[in-house]
């Protein structure tokens, strides 16, 4: 295999020149861990690291006048009552509202600790006022899955002050650093483009009784290779190659990052390196190259691929079958979709949700409704082939009036998905395109409550959505909302808000100039702003 070390980066990858720069400094007495063996033999995969949300449905969406009960937990009561407190108190001191919550008695445990926290994801500065507060009322009764929660929304704003504080923080205390604080601090500061601090806490992890296993390793490589440091993964992996041998599944992964970042000419060159390697392809690998190659238009090559995978014994599974199925529907070539459709399940290659989801997504782009429905029946029949949230988004997508909505939320909910962030964006996007006032501020409301929102992707819907329809004045009202609210925003909202504030200022010196104009300029908003009430 061709190693590709550069001599500065190689450089750069070494323990001395990691280790001083590396913020924590960790004092071994204060770090106790007991591995989970059922964790230790999961595979890492490129999934969102962190802890697992469980998401709501948003049942009055179907019916904004219907009350609901979004929680059934205990601590519901407690945890909006505190959320009301965080809102209304949002531009105060941290004293000042520390105070208003020290008004609410309630006692602190870890559900509501943490409850409170996942409320204000999408608000870090909330979530770490409210973090820092229960840790005060809480003392030692808070566990690792608050920290870890706050550490995953520090790290994700790039608060990296406030995070190493809170990371400070879990060594007052033993036991609370376990495998999921890792995967965090991994993900955030690759995410970041930290590459040395990721790769110092990687090469930190003996210091706390955590051997540096192939798992281990292999999420590092993930976490480099996601955020598009992929020269940087594969050299470290030639330089470890030693220590952790040859792995088809290690090599997979530098690999996916050369597919995922585009680059087909150093993917083929790695996959020439797999073939003549001990090492041999298995499905993932093949799945991986096919991928790319599909992405870059490459489909023909693909095909051959494929073929050749069914003539030579080594079935495709159905991630290989969704892959072509997706990239023949992506060029128009529907009939031939499904004919892969029809050739795999005579294989004896089950579909899955993903194959009924390509599938429905590009007939329905065509109009051919009719159609989706059937494949939408016919998932409902199959058992484990249940429509999920990415179903009912297309289906959404599909939809031309507000009225069709709740429909589709009753299907949804009948088949027991539950509301997504992504469902929600998508619904408020389709009521401002509809000019439905009132379902937009039902739906942000119910996102404020639930924790699903408002995120950055909210603020821009609405933001986009009010300056195309004149109303630049709301649209920088919500601009300066999400700027309070630590959020940075979308380079295309930079560029819009900047236009919208000359026009207002032009706008301003026009009307300076000609009193009468403004009076004319004025009177017609008025006239337009009572017609669209009236419709």
């Amino acid at each position: 295999m061709r190693p590709i070390f550069r001599s500065q980066l190689f450089k750069s990858l070494s323990d001395e020149t990691i280790q001083p720069r590396f913020k924590f400094n960790f004092p071994k007495s204060h770090f106790h861990f007991t591995p989970d063996p059922q964790k230790q033999a999961k595979s890492p995969s490129f999934r969102s690291l962190g802890t697992i949300k469980k998401p709501v449905f948003l049942h009055s969406l179907a019916n904004p006048d219907e009350s609901i009960d979004l929680h059934q937990y205990p601590d519901e009561k407690h945890s909006l009552k505190l959320l009301s407190i965080l809102k209304n108190h949002r531009n105060s001191s941290i004293q000042e509202i520390e105070l208003a919550l020290d008004q609410c008695e309630v006692t602190i445990t870890e559900s509501l600790a943490l409850d409170l926290v996942r409320r204000n994801q999408s608000d870090w500065k909330l979530a770490y006022i409210c973090f820092e507060w229960v840790s005060k009322k809480g003392g030692n009764s808070l566990g690792f899955d608050v920290y870890n929660e706050i550490l995953d929304i520090l790290g994700k704003m790039h608060r990296f002050e406030e995070l190493t504080k809170v990371f400070d923080k879990m060594f007052e205390r033993e036991g609370l650093v376990n495998e999921t604080t890792f995967r965090v601090l991994l993900s955030r500061y690759a995410a970041a483009h930290k590459v040395e601090d990721a790769m110092g806490v990687f090469n930190r992890r003996k210091e706390f009784g955590i051997k540096d296993d192939l798992v281990a390793f292999q999420l590092l490589l993930m976490c480099l290779c996601r955020y598009k440091h992929v020269e940087v993964a594969e050299t470290l992996y030639q330089s470890k190659r030693r220590e952790f041998g040859y792995d088809i599944k290690t090599m997979n992964i530098v690999l996916n990052g050369w597919c995922v970042l585009g680059n087909v000419h150093e993917a083929k060159r790695f996959w020439k390196d797999i073939l003549d390697s001990k090492c041999k392809p298995d499905l993932f690998t093949y799945g991986t190259f096919i991928n790319a190659l599909t992405k870059k238009g490459k489909l023909g090559t693909a095909m051959k691929l494929f073929q050749g995978m069914w003539e030579k014994g080594c079935n495709p599974d159905v991630v290989i079958c969704n892959c072509v199925i997706d990239a023949l529907c992506f060029k128009k070539r529907i009939p031939e979709a499904l004919e892969v459709f029809k050739e795999m399940r005579e294989h004896g290659c089950v579909p899955n949700v993903a194959t009924y989801n390509s599938l429905i997504k590009h007939i329905g782009k065509i109009g051919r409704m009719e159609k989706v429905y059937e494949l939408l029946d016919e998932m409902e029949e199959k058992e484990g082939c249940s429509p999920n949230n990415v179903t009912f988004n297309y289906l959404l997508k599909f939809l031309k009036k507000p009225e069709e909505v709740p429909s589709v939320l009753e299907r949804m909910e009948r088949n027991g998905c539950k509301t997504s962030c992504d469902t929600c964006n998508l619904i408020l996007r389709l009521y401002m395109k509809w000019d439905h006032e009132e379902r937009v501020r039902n739906m942000w409301e119910e996102m404020y409550k639930s924790g699903l929102g408002p995120d950055r992707r909210s603020y821009t819907i609405m933001i986009h959505g009010l300056h195309d329809k004149g109303r630049i004045e709301d649209a920088l009202s919500y601009f300066n909302e999400m700027i309070s609210r630590g959020m940075v925003p979308e380079p295309r909202t930079k560029i819009l808000v900047n236009a919208m504030k000359n026009k207002l200022k032009e706008q301003g010196e026009k009307e300076k100039k000609d009193p009468r104009e403004n009076g004319k300029s004025r009177k017609l908003r008025s006239q337009k702003g009572k017609r669209r009430q009236a419709g």
